[in-house]
């Protein structure tokens, strides 16, 4: 996504062997790093292990460089598959080199982070999470204040069906997880409008 040939202060290539954790999930972002050569595993650990595989990149690339452009925690681990070649870059001088850009390309460099990060989270989701997890975090996600209801609220203005597609399960099961979320009371209201009574029940439900 990002060109690995702007003029931005880098440290000295470094070499890591494989099996290195790179990235950490929710660790904080102080530096982003490209892959220069070699193969990276991304997904989820567990127990030092990559339980949940989301994918593998080759270099050269820029490693979850939208985190670092959105000022968000890393959303995967990143493991080394092969021995890999590093060069890393402060976080503050690799936003000063995007900020020198024209407006338009900032703004392009934006949304297309913003449309990286949404799909790695729901991917990452639906490799760690168990149905009424993903649901939770996809009520969070879109929740809005709304007066009537005094707090959150959702208005769903997607089918089922398609919302259902995005979290990775049937139609009839998001309806079942929808009505035991009815059930706990973590959301109220009927229709294409739900409110979230509970948005702190809701975090823990889903883990964020």
């Amino acid at each position: 996504m990002f060109d690995p040939t702007l003029a931005i202060p880098v440290d000295p290539l470094t070499s890591l062997p494989a099996g290195t954790v790179l990235l950490n999930r929710g660790a904080a972002v102080d530096r982003v790093v490209h892959v220069v050569q070699g193969r990276v595993l991304l997904g989820v650990l567990a127990e030092g292990h990559m339980a949940h595989q989301l994918g593998v990149a080759e270099g050269p690339f820029w490693l979850e460089a939208a985190s670092g452009l959105l000022g968000l925690p890393h959303v995967v681990d990143a493991v080394a598959e092969t021995d890999v070649q590093l060069r890393f870059v402060n976080v503050d001088e690799f936003l000063a080199q995007v900020k020198s850009l024209p407006k338009a390309s900032q703004n392009l460099l934006h949304d297309l982070a913003q449309s990286q990060r949404q799909q790695t989270e729901m991917g990452v989701s639906r490799l760690a999470k168990d149905a009424d997890a993903r649901c939770a975090e996809w009520l969070l996600r879109h929740a809005q204040p709304d007066e009537l209801l005094g707090g959150l609220a959702v208005k769903l203005t997607e089918r089922k069906r398609t919302i259902a597609a995005q979290l990775g399960m049937a139609p009839e099961t998001f309806s079942r997880v929808l009505r035991h979320l009815r059930d706990r009371q973590l959301i109220i209201g009927a229709g294409r409008v739900l409110g979230l009574p509970n948005p702190q029940a809701l975090q823990e439900l889903a883990g964020v």
